[in-house]
């Protein structure tokens, strides 16, 4: 796409790159300069040039997300219980498959699954692997704080009410005081 209405592509994205992001209101002023056929060729310029607008048109417009869901899932997973050789247990990189999954436009109750299934997994290893340090077991409060404040907003409660229970359940007799913080963001959010 050599031209977009009045804007060449190449300025816009100058533009982008030194305010580091454009502000919503300066994009659709831009949008709007644009013809429908010039709108499409952008759109379609940007899914190719750029992966995450790939991936978040891929699960915008998938009618069965569990794929993109499953894919995420084993990113978390890997962390704690990979396949081949011994955990990683970057927390980060675990973290940021939930995050991809945000930006990808991932449903409300996809994404209270993901932030579940992350503290059940780090709960999981710390039950097999014994005592961990503390910012691995403050990343997982932090989490379940998260996904039970996610989990209320979006009014998903019935939906994984009986999951969230069940991660401080199986979290009792380890760390310091970690499954005791769990009850009490459980009884803070649900109760």
């Amino acid at each position: 796409l050599a031209h977009c209405g009045k804007l060449e592509l190449e300025d816009v994205e100058v533009k982008i790159q030194k305010r580091n992001k454009m502000p919503t209101k300066g994009l659709r002023k831009f949008l709007k300069t644009l013809s429908k056929e010039d709108l499409i060729k952008y759109i379609v310029e940007l899914d190719k040039k750029y992966k995450l607008v790939q991936e978040h048109y891929e699960v915008y417009l998938a009618f069965d997300i569990s794929g993109f869901v499953e894919k995420q899932k084993k990113i978390i997973v890997n962390e704690f219980f990979p396949s081949k050789g011994l955990p990683k247990v970057r927390l980060s990189v675990a973290r940021k498959a939930i995050s991809d999954a945000k930006k990808m436009g991932f449903p409300p109750e996809a994404l209270a699954d993901l932030m579940l299934f992350y503290v059940e997994n780090g709960v999981q290893f710390t039950n097999e692997f014994g005592d961990i340090d503390e910012p691995f077991y403050t990343s997982m409060e932090n989490m379940y704080r998260d996904a039970l404040k996610y989990i209320r907003s979006e009014r998903l409660r019935d939906k994984f009410e009986n999951r969230a229970y069940l991660i401080p359940e199986k979290a009792e007799g380890t760390g310091w005081g970690f499954h005791e913080t769990l009850y009490d963001f459980y009884y803070e959010y649900f109760y």
